[in-house]
């Protein structure tokens, strides 16, 4: 990600965004083994790597036969696509492109579109070679802002500095998993909750930490803290219980009566002055991570 952000602030401003159909579904044993040959002397290394790329499949209680592609997920899989797709990589250093790649995820960064169209045919005819296919309805030639790369994006006009930030999908796949998680119907206490929270949002903060958009995880973390509230408020269910509960948390008359006199209306109360009794500080204390 620093690297397609460094070439988009040296001008490189459009993108080859390839998308290979089914990459790990569909590549050649023949051709992987031949290319791996090339690298590794021990016959009994590459026999062992034909077994594993051969095993069958376990679907529904039957073996599958595979005779192409690798494990999707596998611990292998990642670097026999770099052995792969090696030969490009060099094939575009060659040409003197700037490019990143991770496993089958290429960009390529060029001044114009019509140097863009060039490079997609060249490489069109490289993953050939290979027996791989680009999946021509998501390969696109365009802007490198907006576009969607390992979960992160960039941002930028002609005259600023290009910024790293979260995609859109990644931030709607995120607020998907957080929505399953503080879940009001599921019966689960906020203990529970917040052991849920502390296994998902650390590793999620770690991987976006190029991120240089800090907005988004102000307004994310104030997302979350809003669905808490509505959790407690459901948990507490009874007006008398959460006036109670929240006069014994510092609450005034006037905002405790407000809250329990609202029904059950958890969501729009969590919006009240609420944020003034269960503050950030109260769900710190429960453990709860923080993305900022």
């Amino acid at each position: 990600m620093r690297k397609a952000q460094q070439y988009a602030q040296e001008g490189y401003r459009v993108v080859v965004d390839v998308d290979l159909e089914k990459f790990f579904d569909l590549v050649n044993h023949d051709i992987l083994v031949d290319r791996l040959a090339k690298r590794i002397a021990d016959k009994a290394v590459l026999r062992l790597i034909r077994r594993y790329l051969q095993a069958g499949i376990l679907a529904d209680g039957v073996v599958l036969e595979r005779k192409r592609g690798t494990p999707q997920g596998g611990p292998l899989s990642p670097l026999l696509a770099n052995v792969l797709l090696d030969e490009v990589d060099k094939a575009l250093e060659k040409r003197g492109h700037r490019f990143v790649r991770y496993a089958d995820d290429c960009n390529v960064y060029l001044r114009s579109q019509k140097a863009g169209e060039r490079v997609l045919g060249f490489l069109r005819k490289q993953y050939e070679k290979l027996h791989l296919r680009v999946n021509e309805k998501k390969t696109e030639v365009g802007s490198v802002f907006g576009r969607k790369f390992l979960g992160y994006s960039l941002r930028g006009k002609d005259r600023e500095a290009v910024r790293t930030s979260v995609a859109t999908k990644a931030i709607d796949t995120f607020k998907q998993r957080i929505r399953v998680i503080t879940r009001r119907a599921d019966g689960r206490g906020m203990v529970q909750i917040a052991q849920s929270l502390r296994k998902y949002l650390p590793g999620w903060k770690a991987y976006f930490r190029l991120a240089q958009t800090p907005t988004t995880f102000r307004d994310l973390d104030s997302w979350i803290r809003r669905r808490l509230r509505a959790v407690q408020l459901k948990q507490w269910k009874r007006g008398t219980t959460i006036y109670r509960n929240l006069r014994g948390l510092g609450a005034t008359h006037e905002v405790a009566a407000q809250v329990a006199a609202a029904g059950r209306r958890w969501w729009h109360c969590s919006r009240s002055n609420l944020h003034r009794v269960l503050t950030v500080a109260y769900f710190d204390n429960l453990g709860i991570p923080r993305l900022t």
